[in-house]
């Protein structure tokens, strides 16, 4: 069989392909070993997550830190995606509460950087967005979720669909900012539930509310008397 010039090129362009994915594969492997080296060794942490655009002064920032230091208060470490906003926050107050606090950063082309509230021991940085969620998926023994964008609410659903399917252990997921999250509750319920493509029981799987000191309750008292262990 004959090849004119174009299929040879054709054909080696599938064959480096190819090495590239391989090899590809190898980057995954390490993120996850890395990933699991560490986390499987840091304390019993609640996730926090939220918008990197909220600023110091916003109220929901200002909620992150109270949540961080509430958490810490019951013993709980705090793991953000460690960047700035709504993480910052939640590191901050984990940090001044003397709590651990955990970083699980994402490469990004123009953001982010690590947030300077994170334990210097207990910073993670990752090039792919599925090895991240699974260091939160495995090893937070709660889900706190604060206003963000696309990225908040595909881990709200995401961690709701993984709970509600069996995939992991369930644990609490607190919705926290009742103005911002009303309006989705009220989707949720008139689409999917009327609609019947989910449950009633399923809106059990999260809660709401405003105060920080009920959220951390919340989430002590489902682990009492319980042992710590990743999710799956």
């Amino acid at each position: 069989m004959e090849f004119d010039s174009q299929s040879i090129m054709n054909i080696e362009k599938k064959l480096m392909s190819s090495q590239q994915d391989l090899w590809r594969v190898f980057r995954i492997m390490a993120e996850f070993v890395e990933g699991f080296e560490l986390m499987s060794n840091i304390k019993p942490s609640i996730a926090v997550f939220g918008s990197a655009r909220t600023k110091e002064e916003n109220k929901y920032y200002k909620l992150g830190v109270e949540v961080g230091k509430e958490l810490a208060k019951k013993g709980f470490g705090v793991i953000t995606g460690g960047g700035p906003g709504i993480m910052q926050a939640a590191n901050q107050g984990a940090n001044e509460a003397g709590g651990s606090s955990t970083g699980v950063n994402i490469d990004l082309p123009h953001e982010q950087s690590a947030n300077p509230f994170v334990d210097h021991d207990k910073l993670l940085s990752f090039r792919y967005f599925f090895v991240r969620k699974v260091m939160f998926f495995k090893y937070a023994q709660g889900y706190i979720l604060l206003p963000g964008g696309f990225g908040t609410i595909d881990e709200c659903f995401e961690v709701l669909t993984l709970i509600q399917t069996g995939k992991t252990a369930k644990f609490p997921v607190i919705l926290m900012g009742n103005d911002y999250w009303k309006s989705l509750i009220a989707w949720v319920k008139k689409n999917l539930l009327e609609g019947e493509y989910i449950s009633e029981k399923d809106l059990d799987l999260f809660q709401l509310t405003d105060d920080p000191v009920k959220a951390a309750d919340i989430i002590s008292d489902f682990h009492k008397g319980k042992e710590f262990t990743p999710n799956f």
